[in-house]
């Protein structure tokens, strides 16, 4: 392809996100479809990098998003950023938005018709950004997104040992985390959301090993099942077998699978 011709229709399709992105804003910022819009003082559009690779989505604003129309910057907010910070992830490289856009009265939990309403957006934006890792934070994002890619919705008595378990579906990474507000109510799950939020550090880099890793190889030839490559070389390759093994300099076979099984086909 001439480069020139390249560059023009690259600058061509980023304007055309653009639009579609101040478009959608605009449907936000002007929505009167629920009884939500006649309580809020904003309603909030996503934030940060429309390009992401790491999508997260929270449940809807509070008082001091609401006031100010800005994400997370109540405490909960704090929270985050101390996490962010523990990580040295910084907030602009990813996209932050919420499920339900405005904020819900005495925090309650958000009606059916207004997950509905703003499910119709969230849809859209998850489409324009189109981030390769979705995380949604909290119970009523994560049975949305669950929802969305047919993933089995556990019961709410055995909802919390989603959080932290990376799956994929239809070509999206999707791992639940507990929302920040968590600890708020609960001091003692810091430790916890530390240890889940870390990963978020792990996905925001691809396992340097993969360019050598056989299992790349067995992919591309079309001898393993792509699922293995996307959830652990292009995922949590932290938790990866071969990689702690690989950094130790100890021996493993090339038919030994991330989880440590062997796949005696690839021999």
């Amino acid at each position: 392809m001439n480069l020139t011709h390249y560059s023009v229709s690259h600058n061509y399709m980023n304007m055309k996100k653009a639009l579609s992105f101040e478009a959608l804003n605009k449907s936000i910022r002007n929505c009167r479809q629920c009884s939500l819009s006649e309580t809020r003082q904003h309603a909030l559009c996503g934030e940060g990098d429309r390009k992401a690779r790491i999508m997260l989505v929270a449940q809807a604003p509070g008082e001091f998003e609401n006031k100010e129309g800005r994400m997370f910057i109540g405490p909960s907010g704090k929270v985050l950023d101390e996490l962010f910070e523990h990580e040295g992830l910084k907030r602009e490289n990813f996209y932050i938005t919420n499920q339900v856009k405005c904020m819900l009265p005495q925090c309650r939990r958000p009606k059916q018709i207004e997950i509905q309403t703003c499910g119709d957006y969230l849809d859209r934006e998850i489409e324009l950004v189109d981030s390769e890792f979705l995380v949604p934070l909290g119970y009523f994002a994560t049975r949305y997104i669950f929802e969305k890619y047919g993933i089995p919705v556990p019961d709410k008595k055995e909802f919390k040992e989603v959080f932290g378990k990376l799956s994929w579906r239809m070509n999206r990474k999707i791992y639940p985390l507990q929302h920040p507000a968590s600890v708020l109510h609960k001091p003692q799950l810091l430790e916890v959301l530390k240890k889940n939020y870390h990963k978020l550090k792990i996905f925001s880099e691809k396992c340097k090993w993969h360019s050598s890793c056989p299992l790349r190889w067995f992919t591309e030839q079309g001898k393993l099942n792509p699922r293995w490559q996307q959830l652990y070389c292009f995922g949590d390759w932290e938790d990866c077998v071969r990689y702690e093994l690989e950094e130790s300099g100890k021996y493993h076979p090339d038919w030994m699978l991330p989880d440590g099984s062997f796949d005696e086909s690839l021999r």
